[in-house]
């Protein structure tokens, strides 16, 4: 299975915020740090805020901060949110007709039953799992005190 962008993002910004818990991080901040655009970020921040992941504040002074404790942020979720309740397979995408075996084929119910046992390990998982401790993590998303 292949994470697509989206998902990919969203990960990003919930680990960003996770450990940069108790203050506003900007998207400025977020996009300089995971290498990414302003534009692709805003459209995955506003679903996380949407879904109440994140906390969104407007403004000058504003930002964004997680919208629910770490320990209460299920990977599992986010994925299943992210990629939708069945995952892009090129065998689920052959909505031309061109493959033959479509009616018969026992692949496709296979392929789903993987994806569900992958969401199914990510529930295990957690945001405050994925960075509590994570001191290499920590090193890369909190900012540089001697830049301030």
């Amino acid at each position: 299975m292949r994470m697509t962008k989206r998902t990919n993002l969203a990960m990003r910004v919930l680990m960003f915020c996770a450990v940069n818990k108790g203050r506003l991080v900007t998207k400025t901040e977020i996009s300089d740090i995971c290498h990414t655009s302003e534009n692709h970020l805003a459209q995955v921040i506003n679903e996380l805020g949407r879904l109440g992941y994140l906390a969104t504040h407007r403004g000058r002074n504003g930002g964004v901060e997680l919208g629910l404790p770490a320990t209460e942020i299920s990977i599992g979720e986010i994925f299943r949110f992210m990629e939708g309740p069945d995952p892009e397979n090129d065998c689920f995408a052959d909505t031309d007709g061109s493959c033959p075996l479509v009616e018969a084929c026992r692949l496709k119910e296979a392929l789903k039953d993987a994806a569900e046992a992958f969401f199914a390990r990510l529930d295990d998982l957690t945001l405050d799992s994925l960075v509590c401790k994570n001191r290499a993590l920590q090193k890369i998303l909190l900012p540089d005190p001697c830049l301030s």
